[in-house]
């Protein structure tokens, strides 16, 4: 176990950037999420305030990717998810030291009053990796919000229900082509209507930064489209993880929804192109910090076998 005097906190440099980046790749609950490269691509919207735990002997022993607004401390509000990455080797009493020291700084080096942390949802760890949230519990923190996701454990999928199945038996009687896209703006005009369409709002990422990301993380991100007669009808933009294929934008235009594009895209998706990930993640369907749940959008995902897979925010006042 560390002693709590034998580790000391710094602020990330981009002189940082490698060793960072490499312990993310060590770490047992790091993604490409937490890599430099797609935390800063909007760099200039954020106050980045990344800290970094190093021990004795200089080591990068934790992480937490962060920004502050004010005087309050995020983990972090440009990300899904934030939270503290550790090694795999890290016990749960290194953890609360590594609160202790993490919050002493904050309070007597920036001033901090209030922190605010996104935690790392379960699934997309390598081992067991709640160390954190007891020590969040331990700090007081209050669960303020909670997105509910659905995932499939590709071990053990469940059928499809009745209507999935329908939908995919429906599509499969037009010439539909599924095609790993390499070029966005087609999806992306469908995706950028149909959200002002229907919920008055645009993508998180604009097409050029979705390509920026895409062209960063060559291997984690992927485009596939369904197109009838040459006309992108539907697509689904993926993130891959170690363990997870997450659904981070899905879309069809008012044709792909007639024919059921959507439902013959998944039933490609879950059964063959990613059919040996650990889990299949269709995303959150709330707003609102949780407090709104968008019924239909989890009814649809839950067609395909998926269940709940909680995205927790925590916040907790530094006295």
């Amino acid at each position: 176990m560390i002693n709590s005097e034998e580790v000391f906190i710094k602020e990330f440099e981009e002189k940082d950037k490698e060793d960072w980046n490499a312990f993310v790749e060590r770490s047992k609950n790091g993604t490409f999420l937490h890599k430099i490269e797609y935390m800063h691509y909007h760099l200039d919207r954020f106050n980045d305030c990344s800290l970094i735990l190093k021990n004795a002997k200089n080591k990068i022993v934790a992480i937490l990717p962060g920004n502050v607004e004010g005087d309050f401390f995020y983990s972090h509000k440009g990300l899904t998810y934030g939270g503290l990455l550790i090694l795999p080797e890290t016990k749960l009493e290194d953890v609360m030291i590594y609160f202790n020291r993490f919050n002493q700084y904050l309070r007597e080096e920036k001033n901090i009053k209030k922190v605010f942390y996104k935690a790392i949802p379960y699934i997309y760890s390598s081992i067991p990796a709640q160390e954190d949230e007891y020590a969040l519990f331990r700090h007081n923190a209050k669960l303020t919000g909670c997105g509910i996701s659905s995932a499939i454990l590709m071990e053990n999928c469940l059928p499809f229900s009745t209507l999935r199945k329908r939908g995919i038996k429906k599509a499969k009687k037009w010439n539909l082509e599924i095609k790993k896209d390499y070029s966005y703006e087609d999806f992306w005009r469908v995706l950028t209507e149909n959200l002002e369409y229907r919920h008055d709002t645009k993508p998180v990422h604009t097409l050029n930064e979705i390509i920026q990301l895409k062209n960063r993380f060559k291997e984690n991100i992927e485009l596939y489209s369904v197109y009838m007669e040459g006309e992108c009808v539907a697509g689904v933009l993926m993130y891959i993880t170690e363990n997870v294929a997450h659904v981070q934008y899905i879309s069809a235009n008012q044709s792909g929804k007639e024919i059921s594009a959507l439902d013959f895209l998944f039933d490609y998706l879950i059964n063959q192109r990613y059919s040996n990930v650990r889990y299949f993640d269709f995303g959150t369907s709330v707003e609102k910090q949780g407090f709104f749940l968008n019924e239909g959008l989890s009814f649809q995902k839950q067609g395909f076998g998926a269940r709940g897979v909680v995205y927790q925010y925590f916040e907790y006042d530094l006295n």
